[in-house]
């Protein structure tokens, strides 16, 4: 039984115009709840902070309901079992769980996946070994299907997506070209990830030196980002190009459109003359991949041949701030949130 009383939640105050505040969040104290019958009391250790949570912070229609108003933030935890009245979880043991911004909450073990410490650190579950994890191989396994000598770009390719994209690239024998912001992210895509080259999409010249680090166009677009990136891709995409659509992040807080962007008829035109492959997917429609990446991406971790990072912030408080950041590209890395030792 926990001997704790007092448990923290973080919901969700107001619906962001534009870039999230502080002041769009409210963080609440309540008593820890107690389990009844079939239910497990979890501890959260470390909540996963992760773009798409922007998109459930509207009042829209999308692939998942939106968080109402005064109800807590939606997220993935690790988390400990401190009491259980269920069959088959016992106290001390770790889960990933669906519980959201919250130090505590209940759970009848619908949707728990038991994780084991000794495999991995607990956090990587959340991120190489997780969600983040399985987009980028699920999506670049089913959709972008790279072929040996062909070139995969990837922007965001510091952050556990796209570097995890960039390296299964090469392991299938494609060349990796990774794009990120900022000279610090750009040295570790190159000197420690080992991307064959690295471009900044703040640099003034950009779009020509994308153009230059890929000279003979580019097959497989894995697209995280949108926006500007977005524009300086497409005239590269090569016939048959396959484009696994994961996020929009620069679009995600509603900024206007480019002076220059494509048209939508230019668009078209060039899906159909290029025989282009563009196709939006969220990860669990591909579960099925998810023993295989387990087995794959899992091993490379242990061995060390599959690199990752981390960003971790200390307390819940402080998750606000850092998703916000998040949005603007300031974390390196799994941007994590450590909840409790």
């Amino acid at each position: 039984m926990s001997s704790e009383t007092q448990a923290r939640r973080i919901v969700l105050a107001a619906r962001p115009q534009g870039e999230p505040k502080n002041t769009d969040f409210r963080l609440e104290g309540f008593a820890v709840p107690a389990p009844g019958p079939g239910q497990v009391l979890l501890k959260t250790r470390f909540l996963s902070l992760d773009p798409y949570m922007r998109g459930r912070m509207n009042d829209s229609k999308s692939y998942a309901p939106s968080v109402a108003l005064n109800d807590p933030m939606v997220g993935e935890v690790v988390a400990e079992v401190v009491d259980s009245q269920l069959d088959g979880f016992a106290r001390g043991e770790h889960v990933l769980a669906h519980l959201g911004w919250v130090s505590h909450g209940l759970s009848d073990g619908k949707g728990l996946r038991k994780i084991d410490a000794d495999q991995a650190p607990l956090q990587s579950y959340l991120g190489v070994l997780g969600m983040p994890g399985f987009t980028a191989y699920a999506g670049l396994r089913e959709i972008g299907k790279p072929r040996a000598g062909e070139t995969v770009v990837v922007a965001a390719a510091s952050g556990p997506v796209g570097s995890l994209v960039g390296q299964l690239a090469q392991r299938a024998g494609a060349r990796a070209v990774g794009i990120a912001g900022g000279a610090r992210k750009c040295q570790f895509v190159k000197d420690v990830l080992g991307f064959d080259a690295v471009l900044d999409h703040r640099a003034e010249d950009f779009p020509a030196a994308l153009a230059a680090a890929c000279p003979d166009g580019i097959d497989v677009y894995f697209e995280n980002v949108g926006g500007a990136v977005w524009q300086a891709v497409f005239p590269l995409l090569n016939p048959f190009g396959r484009v696994p659509v994961c996020g929009l992040i620069a679009d995600y807080n509603g900024s206007p459109a480019l002076p220059d962007g494509i048209s939508v008829p230019a668009l078209m035109r060039g899906i159909l003359t290029r025989s282009l492959s563009i196709r939006g997917f969220i990860n669990y429609d591909l579960d099925t991949l998810f023993p295989d990446f387990l087995a794959e991406v899992g091993a490379g971790v242990r061995d060390g041949s599959v690199l990752h990072r981390e960003d971790i912030v200390d307390g819940l408080e402080n998750a606000p701030q850092a998703f916000i950041g998040l949005l603007k590209g300031s974390n390196f890395g799994k941007l994590l949130v450590k909840v409790a030792d």
